[in-house]
């Protein structure tokens, strides 16, 4: 059975639908159009030439290449994939048009109840934790969201008894107008001010996750970030400040790193809220198996340990994987992606480190080292190369780490320009750490 309100389908039924953006939601959510109506015509539009995605849909009008946002303004509703700035579609958009989301039109028609989880750094590790928390607690739970399982096609299915723990990322919250039942905030630091106006309007994203609740609902909350804290002050929802020290309690875990246990007390309160027994959401806290490309042990190769933080996209996570992993990091790989982030408490950090050796990647790494040079008073030398070759650097920090130390990739920098994504930064550099250590 289908929960959709009827009202939604015979509003859909007679307006123009372009789907703006066709990576992963913008395909799940052609599918789930189909689903609904198998002939009607539906436009596709992206800036990448992909017509082979869609060659076999006699019914879709595309718009590809770089002229792909100049038709837009031809359509009645505009299905936005996240990834998409507002910004840089406002100049082909015309009066009455609406643009929505997969998020939005999932959140205005779940029957089930919505756990989201939102903040900089932890969203992913946060998200599979509860998941995991509500399986050991008998609960039929979903794993969605921006942790890379688009929503829409899940509507099909769903029911009112389910839980869906969704992972919401800044850009899937900006324009929402409901709010999930259980909310979760872990933390928030500048990041992705490429795409919004400042840190204003990143936080203003953000706060969305609260933003609407009801009395009834639930807000857990980090206390201890400031912008958080502020943020739980307009919530109508019942506040639950989450305390790390507690976290300790559940004892040991697979996780490095203090920030996780953060993640692992909201995983361990939503379970609470479920009535969970707390024996079972120690073992669900103990048995979980850390997520790739987060403080992800990668191997030990002639002697040395190499670590994969591809995920550390911004200076906070890069500095949180040194405090995790202590003394022993002598290599570091840094730089990418520059989204104007300031690395002036990163390059304070590496100077109070044991670190011997830097890898620099474009475009960051030279920013990064210019402010470790500026506070460099006591003249301290380090071993530096400047690279784009993935390759290139692993034989670098195989020649300079001596046995018994670490090497760390975590580059306080997006991946984007000499990678796809994280995922491809973090596989690379595993697959170059394993070919070079059997030489």
């Amino acid at each position: 059975m289908c929960y959709f309100e009827d009202a939604m389908l015979d509003y859909l039924k007679n307006k123009k639908i372009v789907i703006l953006g066709f990576a992963r939601e913008g395909i799940d959510t052609l599918r789930f159009l189909r689903r609904l109506f198998p002939k009607k015509a539906i436009a596709v539009a992206d800036k990448l030439e992909i017509k082979n995605l869609v060659k076999n849909d006699k019914a879709i009008e595309s718009h590809f290449g770089k002229d792909y946002l100049k038709k837009i303004g031809d359509y009645d509703i505009i299905i936005k994939s996240p990834g998409i700035p507002p910004k840089t579609i406002k100049p082909f958009l015309r009066k009455g048009q609406i643009v929505t989301s997969q998020t939005e039109i999932f959140f205005d028609n779940c029957p089930g109840k919505i756990i989201g989880i939102t903040g900089t750094k932890g969203k992913s590790t946060t998200a599979s934790l509860i998941y995991e928390v509500l399986k050991k607690g008998g609960i039929k739970a979903h794993l969605l969201g921006n942790i890379g399982k688009p929503v829409l096609s899940h509507l099909f299915k769903a029911k009112p008894d389910d839980i869906y723990v969704c992972e919401l990322s800044s850009h899937q919250l900006l324009n929402l107008k409901k709010s999930p039942q259980i909310a979760v905030f872990l933390n928030i630091y500048p990041e992705h001010l490429d795409y919004y106006k400042d840190f204003k309007q990143y936080l203003k994203a953000k706060q969305n996750i609260c933003r609407y609740q009801k009395s009834s609902d639930f807000f857990l909350f980090n206390p201890d970030n400031k912008d958080v804290k502020k943020t739980s002050a307009f919530t109508k929802a019942k506040k639950i400040a989450l305390s790390p020290k507690k976290a300790k309690e559940w004892g040991r875990v697979n996780l490095l790193g203090g920030f996780n246990l953060l993640n692992m007390a909201a995983a361990a309160e939503v379970g609470r809220i479920f009535k969970i027994p707390d024996k079972t959401i120690a073992k669900a806290l103990k048995s979980f198996k850390p997520l790739p490309h987060r403080l992800e042990f990668a191997g030990t190769y002639k002697k040395i340990r190499f670590y994969n933080d591809s995920l550390a996209t911004i200076p906070e996570a890069t500095m949180a994987a040194l405090d995790a992993l202590g003394k022993d990091v002598e290599t570091i790989f840094l730089g990418g992606f520059d989204r104007g982030l300031d690395f002036k408490g990163l390059a304070k950090r590496i100077l109070k480190s044991n670190l011997k050796n830097l890898v620099f990647f474009p475009a960051t790494g030279k920013r990064i080292w210019k402010e470790i040079i500026k506070l460099n008073k006591k003249n301290r030398f380090f071993h530096c190369l400047f690279t784009d070759k993935m390759k290139t650097g692993v034989a670098f920090a195989y020649k300079q780490t001596l046995p018994g130390k670490i090497c760390l990739l975590s580059c306080a920098s997006p991946s984007f320009g000499l990678f796809k994504d994280y995922r491809e930064r973090g596989d690379l550099f595993k697959k170059c750490v394993k070919e070079a250590g059997r030489k």
